[in-house]
């Protein structure tokens, strides 16, 4: 059964350039004008992704993810953004989006990063099943890759799959210099190359869910100008 994508844009000249794309990929697309019709649309059925604008009439993007993620919806999100506004790529990261497209886009493009981002969530539970065993202890943080579950402080937190693969990776390399690129291409995935952004951003809500003061970090260092470390705390 093909996957099903939702592409929420007030532009009709993009609604139909990407549901044309889409499909030509093998996609079924169905689309959306403004925030409300989305929501409508997602109360009623289940989508394997979402494209989103940032810019809707009505409920805006950041919003309709915001909402999204409030309700514990894991449905990936990609973004789309104006080109050079990098605040709002910012933004939309931390609302939980999965990754952004700046416009204007090409189609080519955009069909590779929707199937980089289902990939990665289609082999999720196998690399759930893949990592019984593998058990991390580091002061007070426990992850065990095998349930899918991270402690801290004796308390079960909530990881997104990609802030549970980004601590998975720093703990696998403990007390060793992990830089923004080789995080990216063991993460992301090759697709992903030079976006150091969307590192930093992920370890910024990586460090407010594990560190007791995301500001002054005792597990997850900065390494200025190089990339970022996870160190057995002091």
């Amino acid at each position: 059964m093909a996957e099903r994508v939702l592409v929420v844009d007030d532009e009709e000249a993009i609604r139909t350039l990407v549901e044309y794309n889409l499909r030509m990929a093998g996609y079924e697309v169905e689309t959306a004008q403004e925030g409300h019709a989305a929501l409508e649309l997602i109360a009623k059925r289940s989508y394997d992704l979402l494209v989103l604008d940032l810019m809707l009439p009505g409920v805006d993007g950041l919003e309709l993810c915001k909402r999204l993620r409030q309700a514990n919806s894991k449905v990936p999100i990609i973004m789309l953004t104006a080109r050079g506004e990098e605040i709002d790529r910012v933004v939309g990261l931390e609302m939980g989006a999965d990754d952004y497209v700046t416009k204007p886009f090409s189609p080519r493009e955009l069909v590779a990063r929707v199937r980089a981002v289902l990939r990665r969530k289609a082999d999720e539970p196998v690399a759930a099943v893949a990592a019984q065993g593998d058990l991390y202890k580091v002061g007070d943080v426990l992850m065990d890759s095998g349930r899918y579950e991270v402690t801290v402080r004796g308390e079960l937190i909530e990881l997104t799959p990609r802030e549970f693969e980004l601590l998975h990776y720093l703990l696998k390399n403990l007390d060793r210099v992990v830089s923004r690129d080789q995080l990216l291409d063991g993460v992301w995935g090759y697709e992903y190359a030079g976006d150091t952004r969307l590192v930093d951003v992920h370890i910024s809500h990586l460090r407010d869910k594990v560190e007791e003061d995301p500001k002054n970090p005792r597990y997850i260092k900065t390494v200025r100008g190089v990339g970022y470390k996870f160190v057995r705390g002091e």
